[in-house]
């Protein structure tokens, strides 16, 4: 028995920021950021609006494109890096939200790559057999962590997510296979440095910035082509396939020179290659099941489709998925 996708959903706050807004905040323009990482614009969430907001909404949306009511959920996984509250998961105040009274769940962070770590957790849930849906979420509001007077990050990311419910197979589909990878070394390279035990909030971190995100973005650069394109080619050679047997390639949506070299390193066309990253920029957890269920929704998969997934994120995390396309 496998684990199956059975439904895909979305959201994207409605406030949009676009490369040209971004020229009146710091020293950057529309040009230099589509050449170098092809984005054009990324969605923000309203006053008032956090994770749990967005990811109660992918949710409802899921039980009804499924038919199924709240009751159904067994278990919720939240893939975040941004959470409404310390202590309180917001998988906690998602099932509440959506009136799931038998389900429990936990937050799950893997940054970037944190949607494919909660896929594969989610479908052991499912292939044990004590759990019959599980709801699977990759939601992040990274415009609560990003400081608007650094060039270097905030030209580059969003708010959104996406969700699946997974369900038990018994056909020849389904989550495949997964390989999943960390990297703790790279933990000084991308991170928010204050906020957690090891600097507590204070004046001090405050006034120093510490509770935004940093990055070296020449680390993370070289490091997320590497191993995003490795780890992409290493699972199909692994499962016996080529570039060739692939349907649809969705990457995560940091940045287009990234998702080419993976899809270079597969031998993969560009129309084999979903890319959305020019409308939404890096959403972190949110670009994978954002993307998918955008696919889902322009008939670019069918039953029986090989679907790749890969993605790199802070931590140092990485990790690619095969799933054969079962809907």
């Amino acid at each position: 028995m496998k684990a199956n996708i059975t439904a895909t959903a979305k959201y994207l706050p409605d406030r949009v920021l676009t490369n040209f807004e971004l020229e009146k905040i710091v020293d950057t323009d529309d040009e230099w950021i589509r050449a170098r990482t092809g984005i054009e614009e990324r969605r923000l969430v309203n006053d008032g609006e956090a994770t749990s907001h967005m990811a109660s909404h992918i949710g409802l949306k899921l039980l009804e494109k499924s038919g199924k009511s709240p009751d159904d959920i067994d278990v919720i996984i939240i893939a975040t890096c941004t959470p409404d509250l310390i202590v309180v998961s917001t998988a906690a105040l998602v099932q509440e939200k959506i009136g799931a009274q038998n389900a429990w769940g936990f937050d799950l962070m893997g940054a970037c790559t944190g949607f494919i770590y909660a896929l594969e957790t989610g479908a052991k849930l499912v292939e044990s057999n004590q759990y019959k849906c599980a709801m699977v979420i990759g939601v992040d509001t990274m415009s609560s962590i990003i400081d608007y007077t650094d060039r270097n990050t905030c030209i580059l990311f969003g708010d959104g997510g996406g969700g699946v419910l997974l369900e038990p197979t018994t056909q020849n589909d389904g989550l495949l296979d997964a390989i999943l990878q960390l990297d703790g070394s790279g933990s000084t390279y991308l991170n928010v440095p204050a906020g957690g035990s090891l600097r507590p909030t204070s004046e001090e971190t405050v006034s120093n910035k510490q509770h935004y995100v940093y990055q070296d973005g020449k680390t993370v650069f070289k490091f997320a082509v590497k191993k995003m394109a490795d780890v992409s080619a290493e699972i199909l050679d692994k499962n016996g396939f080529s570039g060739e047997d692939v349907k649809l390639f969705i990457p995560h949506q940091a940045n287009k020179r990234i998702i080419d070299a993976a899809r270079k390193r597969c031998k993969l066309s560009e129309e084999q290659v979903y890319i959305n990253i020019q409308k939404y920029g890096n959403t972190t957890a949110g670009t994978i099941p954002i993307a998918l269920d955008e696919a889902v929704n322009e008939g670019r998969l069918e039953k029986g489709d090989l679907l790749l997934l890969a993605a790199f994120g802070g931590g140092f995390t990485w990790g690619s998925m095969l799933i054969r396309w079962g809907v």
